[in-house]
């Protein structure tokens, strides 16, 4: 945003006032222009994607951005490789797009009219109710997958049929949005103002991606799939909870935060804590142990670890689907561990919710301790953070006034008319539009 106008000596020159930034490398530039700019760039290749789409010769190559690779008529599934990597990136585009989109256009406009007036507030009410939207859909989808599967209230069934290189296409969408959300909301914490938790949601997107990816090349999407649905209830009830919070809801925010505790350590403590034992007790029972390779329609094994390759026949499976992928103690112990770690996060944050409950319980509204504040000042909307300025030349010769549109130059610049004033006393920057005015010689022309 533009700052005022400010008159100097030379009669000539009017000087635009904008925001210094200091200490700004080239990467700290990209990274700002890229979140102003994030519709744009979004949907612009995505426009040239769909045009390229509709040339013929093109079609072998852009279909893999909109279509599930790699199905088997005979088995009526799908298979594994690297072209999922294409619409995985077609879901980055697209969430980054349609996020920035729908907080600009949707949920903002809808803030300022329930009466949000602060920056911070209309920003982190877009932000609560993007993620609300994105959970209420993907949550009843991952649900539904889950009802359908043999694994539904059935821990021993998320090993059986093991190993499978293949899987259904309503299963292999879901796990690729989901993959392609999470390694959106990576880009997003980096790329916008940081929290005061932002390494610890670093650390659990990257977990995250990680387990989903692995557990949809090894072949463990039941369990996968199983692990998001236990996730991702307690982030739509925290926000909604949240969204609720800023609109000033507070009494019905204060039963929605009761409904998101309740959800959280049933969900994330007791039947995730449920999902690890079946991880170290059920698959040494159920799943083979040893190695496989090849297709799912020429599978050899099992057959023991390679020993030339030390642990990374362990990565192996991430990279090429007819590869060698195993399973034994030391595949087990590595899942499980990420899983755990996972489950520390999460105690970690669960204590930090404890301490929003005991001040609800003491008269306090609920508000989320983790990752709501940056240290920042708030903001008014039409405000601007005063600290240090660049001038830059706007004008350099005389303009009269029947060319002068004011209305709009306010518009343009943010200031606001300011009502007149009789103390004869001028302050440094009190009324931009009265020093312009008094610059072109028109003040006592105009009110």
């Amino acid at each position: 945003m533009n700052g005022p106008l400010y008159k100097q000596a030379n009669s000539n020159v009017v000087l635009v006032r904008r925001v210094k930034r200091k200490n700004e490398g080239p990467m700290k530039q990209l990274t700002r222009w890229f979140v102003n700019n994030q519709i744009g760039f979004s949907f612009n290749l995505l426009a040239l994607l769909f045009l390229a789409h509709g040339m013929p010769r093109a079609r072998d190559y852009t279909a893999k951005y909109f279509n599930l690779s790699y199905f088997n008529p005979s088995t009526g599934k799908y298979g594994l490789g690297w072209y999922d990597g294409h619409l995985i990136l077609f879901c980055i585009v697209l969430l980054t797009g349609l996020r920035a989109a729908t907080m600009e256009y949707i949920l903002a406009p809808f803030a300022k009219s329930q009466g949000l007036s602060k920056r911070k507030d209309i920003t982190r009410f877009s932000e609560q109710a993007w993620m609300s939207v994105y959970y209420a859909i993907f949550w009843p989808f991952g649900l539904y997958i889950y009802y359908q599967s043999p694994a539904y209230l059935n821990l021993h069934e998320l090993w059986t049929g093991w190993p499978d290189r293949e899987l259904t296409g309503l299963m292999k969408g879901y796990m690729l949005a989901q993959l392609g959300f999470w390694l959106q909301q990576i880009i997003v914490i980096n790329i916008e103002e940081r929290r005061k938790d932002h390494w610890q949601m670093f650390t659990h997107h990257i977990i995250t991606s990680v387990l989903i990816y692995t557990s949809y090349r090894y072949g463990h999407t039941r369990v996968g799939n199983l692990i998001l649905v236990l996730m991702d209830v307690s982030d739509l009830a925290l926000g909604i909870a949240k969204c609720l919070k800023y609109l000033g809801y507070h009494t019905i925010c204060d039963v929605m935060f009761g409904v998101f505790m309740t959800s959280w350590l049933v969900a994330r403590h007791f039947l995730y804590l449920a999902v690890c034992y079946s991880v170290w007790a059920h698959t040494p029972v159920i799943m083979p142990t040893g190695c496989f390779r090849g297709p799912r329609d020429n599978l050899t094994g099992p057959f023991d670890p390679p020993t030339d390759k030390g642990f990374s026949y362990l990565l192996e499976p991430l990279w090429d689907s007819e590869g060698t992928f195993c399973y034994n103690e030391t595949v087990k112990w590595s899942f499980l561990s990420m899983l755990l770690f996972l489950q520390c996060l999460t105690i970690m944050w669960f204590a930090m919710i404890i301490r929003v409950a005991v001040k609800v319980l003491k008269g306090a509204p609920a508000e989320d301790v983790r990752s709501d504040d940056e240290g920042d000042a708030e903001e008014e909307v039409e405000g601007e953070v005063d600290e240090e300025f660049d001038y830059e030349e706007a004008l350099e010769e005389e303009v009269g006034v029947e060319e002068i549109d004011l209305k709009n130059w306010e518009r343009r610049t943010g200031v606001k008319r300011q009502s007149p004033t009789t103390t004869g006393v001028s302050l440094p920057g009190h009324s931009d539009r009265k020093e312009l005015l008094g610059r072109i010689g028109c003040e006592k022309q105009v009110d």
